[in-house]
């Protein structure tokens, strides 16, 4: 890599936990808008809208609008209307995020798609067995991600994509991801973000969601020891991270060196 045209940041674990700030944060995100270059936000959260992302972020520190932010649920509703134009969903997620899928009609009882969010206490037993019932007699699904977990302050939380192996085994079918790990995730955020992806450096906590598919389609990867970083994940990983940070604070430094 000789240069660095544009950074891409995964925000839960590496900016902020439980929505608030990992240490140093808030100024190496400073020091990073003052080199000038585009810069995004992919994120996989479900929860909140890109609008109420930024003001969350904004909240604790940080200077972020919200056309930067890349959420799991904007990719799935490009996804949406390009597959499936006009089709009545039914959504299961964590948190009402019905604003950024503007323009489809909700319909629980007879859905032409399924769309599996963030998981919650909304991915109960009844709710997971009606969409199995549906997927058996056809009903297409579509999964903002394939997350297995994600962290909050007091420990990490199981994520949707733990439950889809099941749904695909117990339907015979298959289950569509669009978010991280998805290849196609990043190669949009770096396309929003007018940044060549062999130029661009993605920042995760993450190895096999965030930064081994960003390396994947060319970019520059960067683990960060905070949020889901376990060391003994990356101990049994096949390939290796790029580069491995500390934290996001030590990110300028690296930048500088990458030139």
């Amino acid at each position: 890599m000789s240069r660095v045209e544009g950074v891409l940041f995964d925000i839960d674990g590496v900016l902020v936990t439980s929505w608030r700030p990992v240490p140093g944060a808030v100024e190496a995100l400073a020091q990073v808008r003052r080199r000038g270059g585009p810069r995004a936000f992919l994120t996989n959260t479900t929860s909140k809208t890109c609008g109420e992302i930024a003001a969350a972020l904004d909240a604790a520190g940080f200077d972020v609008r919200p056309e930067e932010i890349v959420t799991a649920v904007r990719l799935t509703a490009e996804y949406l209307r390009s597959t499936y134009p006009g089709a009545r969903l039914m959504l299961l997620n964590h948190g009402d995020i019905r604003a950024d899928l503007e323009g489809f009609e909700f319909d629980d009882e007879h859905p032409d798609v399924i769309v599996l969010g963030g998981a919650g206490e909304e991915f109960t037993h009844a709710a997971l067995s009606r969409v199995l019932d549906l997927m058996v007699s056809g009903v297409p699904v579509v999964a903002m991600h394939r997350a297995l977990t994600w962290s909050e302050s007091d420990g990490l939380r199981l994520d949707t994509g733990g439950y889809l192996p099941g749904l695909e085994e117990a339907s015979g079918s298959r289950v569509v991801a669009v978010g991280k790990p998805s290849l196609a995730g990043f190669l949009t955020a770096a396309e929003l973000m007018g940044s060549d992806p062999a130029a661009t450096v993605m920042v995760g906590d993450d190895f096999g969601s965030d930064v081994l598919p960003a390396q994947r389609v060319g970019m520059t990867g960067v683990l960060v020891r905070t949020g889901k970083f376990r060391q003994p994940i990356l101990d049994l990983a096949v390939d290796r991270p790029d580069h491995i940070l500390d934290s996001v604070a030590d990110l300028p430094a690296l930048l500088n060196r990458l030139g």
